[in-house]
């Protein structure tokens, strides 16, 4: 049967009512088939219509205990309806939390829920646990993935948190196994929401609980409630982020904090402050911390508040941060890929990823925006990029699986500690009247190798500003409700174009997505050197914005490494002559119908007569069909059978004398 109850435990301490609030639910006093709002005093929805479009049917289809349960799944792209919210009685921001709750995810399926941190929902988003597809757990806060882990499928598993709300610790426990500890960027939570967040998402949830135990402030408590670093490479410098929150009942006008850094003191004093009761105080530290190689110990401790020495709770005065800086593999760079458009609503937070990779990580990461549907589209980069992603915003890190873009940096931490295979120099010559921009790759093998290692040259383009209603930014961050995002929360939806400005655009790829196969023997010594040339007509872009991102792609299509420079750079690092070279000329072909059943209509418009090779091919750069052809002045048409393919999507290559341009097309 359900079973609910609110214990108070109430005594008198320090003038103070301390009481505990217990809840839990197992669905057992419900009718099935029913909605779930209007049956229960506890349980609403995000709406706050309960039994309207977004509450659930209670469900007995499974359980944990007894026979009924709630069922999430969706058949909707952005995922619901059912969206269940159960406040915490809140919210709560100090004393100890634990909560509780069984799920079940059939194989191949995922899952989902948040917590708020007011009583409004979408106000704040405290935390984001995902239960993805794959058996991966993943919780997220307002900055970035906190945990990563796993969940078991097919199986009914409990998920629990415990979270001591003062010095900011939580873990996450899987059937009473800790899956880790991690502190957040939010101390409030109010109310936990379930919800189907797309097809992939169908799960079952029982047994919910959650217990919380109120804080008593002291008379004087200054706290270290967020304490950390933004994690890097051996040999970088980050300051440290600290929070400090007032505990105590009376104002703090100073304190004192101590940084010890891997053995390493320093000491700053905060003076002529006034952080009110319960407050959060962002202290802005001085002194940057220099990651060394291994583990890495950072202590933060608050002393002397108020000039009163101790304050009257000792238990939140230090916070430790441990981390292990990742040691960069030699000469590699680690290239992101993201899938983008200005028509989505989700994308800046994609451009938000790339800008804070960039920072971080400026030597080590180049980022590429790959536009879809709007004015900085390119085509033949973003038809094949969206052949391995579902959905925008997504992102490829060096070509791994798509992933979302709050995710690069965990990625590139596994990426950039390999050592590539090879390492690359871009050079170049500029014509500033003409705008025409040759490049030249010299490749050097770090190490002997065999296989089809393949070449391709990109130019990207910063601070890219347009006028027209193309380059509005669909915004769904707008006043904040989805929370924090760069900035994004305090811009209307969607941005207006006069308030933007576009980086890491993607202007063109040469000679396609795939790069130029066999470009280097099926077998290479260590130290060899080959020379691949590029060309482009970069008119009416601005040069001094323009990065030259030269990308190695291994034979199982991951980038093994890249090259990143500005024209400047490149020019002075000097254009060498190759074997191979590759031109960017406006678009000279059109497929259609596009997708198409039995026959596509190849067109190619040349300026002159002169012979084409003819490429179609899988997806993977199988050979389907091979044809060497006359083209004449003006408009060609080739009819291309599509008899014996099998659906799907494949790639149609035409070179006409060194210029190379791929379309993709799919067969229904």
């Amino acid at each position: 049967m359900k079973n609910k109850f609110l214990l108070l435990i109430a005594f008198l301490c320090s003038h103070s009512l301390y009481a505990q609030i217990t809840f839990t639910d197992d669905f057992e006093n419900y009718t099935v088939g029913s909605p779930l709002g209007p049956q229960s005093p506890d349980w609403t929805t995000w709406s706050g219509v309960q039994g309207g479009a977004d509450d659930i049917n209670v469900n007995n289809t499974d359980a944990h205990s007894g026979t009924k349960s709630l069922y999430f799944s969706s058949i909707a792209a952005a995922g619901g309806p059912s969206d269940i919210v159960l406040p915490f009685s809140g919210p709560h921001n100090k004393g100890t939390f634990t909560f509780t709750s069984w799920f079940k995810m059939p194989a191949g399926k995922g899952g989902y829920f948040n917590f708020q941190g007011t009583n409004v929902p979408g106000t704040l988003f405290t935390l984001n646990t995902f239960f993805n597809p794959d058996g991966t757990l993943d919780i997220q806060n307002s900055k970035e993935v906190v945990l990563s882990n796993t969940y078991p499928q097919s199986a009914w598993f409990e998920f629990k948190l415990v979270a001591n709300l003062n010095t900011n610790s939580w873990e996450a426990f899987v059937n009473n196994v800790s899956k880790g500890v991690f502190q957040n960027a939010d101390f409030d939570i109010a109310s936990i929401d379930y919800y189907a967040t797309s097809p992939t998402d169908a799960f079952w949830v029982d047994d919910v609980s959650f217990t919380y135990t109120p804080y008593t402030m002291p008379n004087l408590n200054g706290a270290v409630s967020y304490f950390t670093v933004n994690n890097g490479l051996v040999s970088q410098s980050r300051v440290p982020e600290l929070k400090i929150r007032n505990l105590g009942t009376t104002a703090i006008t100073s304190f004192s904090m101590t940084i010890n850094a891997n053995g390493n003191n320093t000491n700053q004093n905060f003076t002529g402050l006034n952080i009110a009761s319960g407050a959060a105080y962002t202290a802005v530290l001085t002194s940057p911390v220099t990651f060394i190689n291994g583990l890495n110990t950072l202590t933060a401790t608050i002393s002397n508040v108020n000039g009163m020495g101790a304050d009257n709770d000792a238990t939140d005065d230090i916070k430790t941060f441990t981390f292990t800086p990742v040691l960069a593999g030699t000469d590699k760079m680690v290239v992101a890929e993201e899938a983008t458009g200005t028509w989505c609503q989700w994308c800046p937070r994609g451009a938000v990823t790339l800008d804070n990779m960039h920072k971080d990580f400026d030597g080590y990461f180049q980022g590429i925006a790959v536009h879809n549907n709007d004015p900085m589209e390119v085509t033949p980069y973003d038809s094949v990029l969206g052949i391995y992603i579902s959905g925008y915003p997504s992102a490829l890190v060096d070509r791994l699986p798509k992933i979302d873009p709050l995710a690069i940096k965990n990625d590139f931490m596994q990426r950039i500690i390999l050592t590539p295979v090879a390492k690359m120099k871009n050079g170049a010559t500029y014509n500033s009247t003409t705008g025409q921009l040759d490049v030249s790759v010299t490749t050097t093998f770090k190490s002997a190798a065999t296989g089809n290692y393949k070449i391709a040259c990109v130019i990207i383009e910063d601070s890219i500003k347009g006028t027209t209603a193309g380059y509005n930014q669909s915004n769904a961050y707008a006043g904040g409700a989805n929370g924090v995002m760069g900035g994004y929360e305090t811009k209307p939806n969607p941005v207006p174009a006069a308030q933007m400005q576009y980086d890491h655009v993607a202007k063109a790829i040469a000679p396609d997505f795939n790069g130029i196969p066999n470009a280097y023997p099926a077998s290479v010594t260590a130290n060899s050197n080959y020379i691949h040339n590029f060309s482009f007509n970069t008119t009416g872009w601005n040069k001094n914005k323009l990065h030259i991102v030269s990308l190695f792609i291994a034979p199982d299509g991951k980038i093994d490494n890249a090259a990143s420079t500005t024209v400047d750079q490149a020019v002075a690092n000097g254009y060498v002559v190759g074997l191979t070279e590759k031109k960017i000329t406006p678009s000279f072909m059109t497929v259609y119908p596009n997708p198409a059943n039995n026959i596509i209509q190849l067109q190619i418009n040349s300026k002159k007569y002169q012979s084409a090779d003819l490429l179609v091919t899988d997806i993977n750069g199988k050979i389907i069909m091979k044809k060497v052809t006359s083209i004449h002045d003006g408009v060609n048409l080739f009819p291309i059978s599509l008899a014996g393919l099998a659906s799907g999507n494949y790639l149609i290559v035409v070179d006409m004398d060194g210029d190379t341009q791929t379309t993709l097309f799919t067969k229904e």
